[in-house]
């Protein structure tokens, strides 16, 4: 089964440029998942030290696993929330996050806890999806589900999407020198038509549109979401167009309290 490290595999090679982490970092990884960005900045930061966060006992478990069998050795994995977990003030170079950031249930406080943990002139990078109207899977894939609601958990992947908010939102919690770069990347579904809709059964938004259809209605939608994803198979797989934002900020000079 195809799985999100594969999914965004163009928008991570764009991201791990964006990062350009140095061999002496300290690095926290914010939503870390299965950690594969922590596990990478940990090699990069080869004379520091990298360690992801993530709410997810479940990712969390997996992420020590892989780091238990595969490395590398400086690095290590926290299961907490990182808009209350208390972190090292001032102790940070760089805090990243891949498609992590958008799911705070209070930004603000997240980025103020993130921010109080970097030492003067620390980074943030992070890389988020832009407004869901520029992401042509946040748009086809509900429409070929005849437009069933999406939770409210789905629309927030878009939370992060607007410059401004978000300029505004890291300004408050202390953070200097904002900027958006665009990454104009497609994600890939899969090899063929049946792992494509395999892999995108999974997403949240499929299945609590499913949920609210009779067995008819679900085999109809599920008929049409097939034959959108044979529309966009291409001899490399099934791929969608896809807008996101890095975003990257640094902490002032000297902290705030």
């Amino acid at each position: 089964m195809l799985d999100y490290d594969q999914e965004l595999r163009r928008h991570h090679a764009a991201f791990r440029r964006a990062c350009s982490i140095a061999r002496t970092d300290q690095v926290l990884d914010i939503g870390c998942g299965a950690g594969e960005t922590t596990r990478e900045a940990a090699r990069c930061a080869s004379e520091g030290r990298a360690v992801g966060i993530d709410r997810s006992q479940a990712m969390i478990q997996r992420a020590r696993a892989v780091a238990l069998d595969e490395g590398p050795p400086n690095v290590s994995f926290v299961c907490a929330d990182v808009e209350t977990y208390t972190l090292p003030q001032h102790q940070l170079d760089l805090a990243i996050s891949r498609f992590g950031s958008m799911f705070f249930a209070d930004p603000l406080a997240a980025f103020r806890n993130i921010r109080s943990a970097l030492k003067p002139l620390g980074r943030l990078a992070m890389i988020v999806w832009q407004a869901h109207e520029q992401n042509e899977w946040a748009v086809e894939i509900p429409r070929a589900l005849a437009g069933g609601a999406l939770s409210p958990a789905v629309w927030q992947a878009f939370s992060l999407g607007d410059p401004h908010a978000v300029t505004a939102t890291l300004s408050a919690a202390g953070f200097v020198d904002v900027t958006f770069d665009e990454v104009h990347e497609p994600v890939f579904y899969g090899a063929d038509t049946e792992s494509a809709f395999a892999f995108v059964s999974q997403f949240l938004l499929v299945q609590e549109t499913l949920k609210t259809l009779d067995d008819s209605g679900r085999k109809r939608a599920q008929d049409r979401l097939r034959a959108l994803l044979q529309k966009h198979l291409t001899p490399d797989g099934v791929w969608f167009d896809s807008r996101a934002w890095i975003v990257a900020a640094r902490s002032p000079a000297l902290h705030s309290s």
